[in-house]
């Protein structure tokens, strides 16, 4: 399967090199909330501690909004943007439910059901010419 092939694929953000590239600032923020010491000058300050990273402005606004799937359009890799999900006490689990726009027991449900059905969810261009 071609790069665009996957991007074809609902919720699918293939994580190259490019995308790394792009988000290398951003995923060395979230790396950097593993330490005690960061974490807590985050908390003291989220806006002055961000600014030790040269991020863009869209990058930063996800930070803020804790737009969890606009940081992986932007260059987050999820292992990475999970540790700022651990600083704001969030479980794994509860933050793919929200990154799916669901309740953590929908999710939790959803997954033990097999997961989401592939109907409706393969091609991006299937949607459009459903019109």
């Amino acid at each position: 399967m071609s790069e665009v092939e996957f991007e074809d694929i609902p919720g699918t953000l293939l994580f190259d090199a490019e995308r790394s590239r792009k988000g290398y600032h951003l995923n060395m923020f979230c790396m950097s909330l593993m330490k005690e010491e960061n974490r807590a000058a985050f908390r003291a300050d989220e806006e002055g501690y961000k600014k030790q990273f040269p991020m863009t402005a869209e990058q930063s606004k996800a930070i803020t909004d804790r737009d969890w799937n606009k940081m992986l359009e932007l260059g987050g890799n999820i292992y990475f943007t999970s540790k700022l999900g651990a600083f704001d006490s969030l479980s794994f689990q509860q933050l793919a439910a929200k990154m799916t726009g669901s309740t953590q027991q929908e999710y939790a449900d959803m997954m033990l059901h097999g997961g989401r059905s592939v109907e409706g969810n393969r091609s991006k261009s299937d949607w459009k010419n459903r019109g």
